[in-house]
């Protein structure tokens, strides 16, 4: 598929014809080579993003750090150590600045909710590729959704998977790795809930899948940029076992030592939901996300073997944190910290 035939394949979001802010770039040619240490993370302080950051700074890259323009400024970036640029994908006029002196691109990035969902996820890497095509760059790592090619009714997975097409198109050198769910997210959905004894939302569907700690997936990611054999590959990260929604609050529940006051929504509402939202204009997007909810909650298994990339890797299947260690060390550290908390007050109480 041609870059051109990507663009055009959307029928969801209707991506008709790729952006041309960059279609006048040229390519610099010969210049001062740049180190292979030198990377830039788009969506740096993301809850992948930040975890690639630090993984990246540990292991002694020089790294640069493109985040939007904002009130409150990635301040924790720099107190780690890396250079932060602003600059913003929607923009395509300032991402040329931002590419100076790199070798690789580690592209974390994705829309905020209330974003159309093409505009930084399709325009914007568009934008971006084409750019670090024009300048020169030596590696682009993209991470993207697994299974995003077998649901083109879902708009966020079609662009997922015409994204993936478009860098294949391009002829940068890359891996692009699809990723199935972050353990970090289960702390606000689940976690935190049922602590503060607040409702935790669920489906009623059977969905599976094999969440992964995205300090693992920093940690792999890294392994794979050093290995020239995987340049060009198609890698699926997946933790060791892939869970329902129920079983995750079960397990949390029983680490909390307290139940979950679980509100269940049925995915026909969901449905009904997306059909709804489709009759109005100004709520295209959410509908879009709805979509993308949907998916997320039908019968189906995100989760893929991992044995041959672990060998690939060159890592052991053990090295991988379980869901259940993950939870277990939440758990242990926040309950501590509680019991800890009451400790203090019961000492600073006055009695008369």
């Amino acid at each position: 598929m041609s870059p051109s035939s990507a663009a055009g394949k959307f029928n969801v979001v209707k991506c008709t014809s790729a952006p041309t802010a960059t279609a006048g770039a040229v390519n610099l040619g010969p210049g001062t080579p740049v180190r292979p240490t030198s990377i830039l993370v788009v969506g740096a302080t993301g809850t992948l993003g930040r975890q690639v950051v630090r993984r990246a700074l540990d292991e002694g890259y020089d790294v640069r750090c493109l985040v939007r323009p904002r009130p409150a400024p990635a301040d924790f970036l720099r107190d780690w150590g890396a250079t932060v640029v602003n600059a913003d994908l929607s923009k395509p006029e300032t991402i040329p600045a931002t590419l100076v002196g790199i070798h690789t691109i580690i592209d974390c990035a994705t829309g905020r909710p209330e974003e159309p969902i093409k505009t930084v996820d399709w325009e914007g890497k568009v934008a971006l590729i084409q750019c670090a095509k024009a300048m020169g760059i030596q590696k682009y790592v993209f991470f993207s959704i697994h299974n995003c090619d077998k649901h083109p009714e879902v708009p966020l997975m079609e662009i997922k998977y015409c994204t993936e097409k478009f860098l294949h198109d391009s002829g940068l050198n890359h891996i692009i790795i699809r990723l199935c769910g972050f353990m970090q997210g289960l702390i606000g959905q689940y976690a935190v809930p049922i602590l503060e004894e607040k409702s935790v939302w669920g489906t009623d569907a059977p969905t599976r899948i094999a969440y992964m700690d995205t300090q693992d997936i920093a940690r792999l990611t890294f392994i794979a940029l050093r290995n020239e054999t995987i340049n060009g590959k198609l890698l699926t990260f997946a933790g060791p076992r892939a869970w329902t929604t129920q079983e995750v609050i079960t397990l949390c529940e029983r680490l909390a030592g307290q139940d979950a006051n679980v509100t269940t929504v049925p995915v026909t509402v969901l449905r009904f939901t997306r059909q709804l939202t489709r009759f109005f204009e100004w709520t295209n997007d959410v509908a879009d996300r709805l979509a993308f909810s949907e998916v997320l909650t039908s019968d189906i298994v995100f989760s893929t073997p991992m044995n041959d990339t672990y060998q690939l890797l060159g890592v052991e299947a053990k090295e991988i944190v379980t869901l259940e260690k993950y939870l277990q060390d939440y758990f242990t550290n926040i309950l501590k910290k509680l019991k800890d908390l009451k400790a203090q007050s019961k000492q600073t109480d006055i009695y008369f």
